[in-house]
């Protein structure tokens, strides 16, 4: 199977700010490129942080007045304060950054999102050098997947290539990335591993073998047949 690879969805054009760069520029850059993130360089042109809008939210959590009959706001931590209290990029950014290289896969990179907590990754090369940017909404781009080209792969990746199975051994359909199995097997254990893969492919969102049949259950002792 061939997931598709980071450097294959990533934004390439990436606005970034230096180490020194001030609050108010940073708030201008987000505002007029409408982002809500970018990276920070330093003076070698390497990826040192991150400063995205809830970092800069902070400064206005530890400056707002509690309205009269409100709850109060819970003070900041005290590296929040420091965050609060900075007004250049390095001083405002969430260091280091959480990274990627380009030649991950779609799973890598998501697995990273989601352990990290955050929403994107930057994209950098052996040397930290920007590359690009990858967002959850590029993640979610895989889904876009034609359903015709999702089908192709199973059959020919999955179905021949791994499990080496005849092209008229199984019937794949796949409506709007839900796959639906039918055919007949050797064994029943074998339903479960192929749907497995299947769920595997970028752009599947289900898939179902209720109407897989199999010669022999091997999953029960003594076997049987359906």
């Amino acid at each position: 199977m061939r997931h598709r690879r980071i450097d294959q969805l990533m934004t390439r054009e990436v606005v970034s700010v230096r180490g020194d760069t001030p609050f108010k520029e940073i708030v201008r850059t987000l505002s007029q490129h409408q982002v809500t993130a970018v990276p920070v360089m330093d003076g070698d042109g390497r990826v040192v942080g991150v400063v995205s809008e809830g970092d800069l939210l902070r400064k206005t959590a530890d400056q707002a007045a509690t309205p009269s009959g409100m709850p109060a706001v819970p003070d900041l931590e005290t590296w929040e304060r420091a965050k609060a209290e900075g007004t250049r990029a390095e001083e405002l950014m969430s260091a280091p950054a959480v990274c990627a290289r380009p030649e991950w896969t779609v799973t890598e990179a998501a697995r990273l999102m989601e352990v990290q907590r955050v929403k994107r990754l930057v994209v950098v090369d052996g040397d930290d050098h920007l590359l690009g940017i990858v967002s959850r909404r590029d993640l979610l781009g895989i889904f876009l997947r034609e359903d015709d080209d999702i089908r192709r792969e199973i059959v020919g990746d999955v179905l021949g290539d791994t499990l080496r199975l005849e092209p008229a051994a199984l019937a794949v359909e796949v409506h709007d990335g839900r796959v639906e199995l039918r055919g007949r097997l050797p064994f029943r254990g074998m339903s479960t591993a192929i749907e497995r893969m299947c769920s595997t492919v970028d752009g599947v969102v289900s898939v179902s073998g209720t109407r897989l049949t199999y010669d022999v259950d091997d999953t029960e002792r003594g076997g049987g047949r359906s």
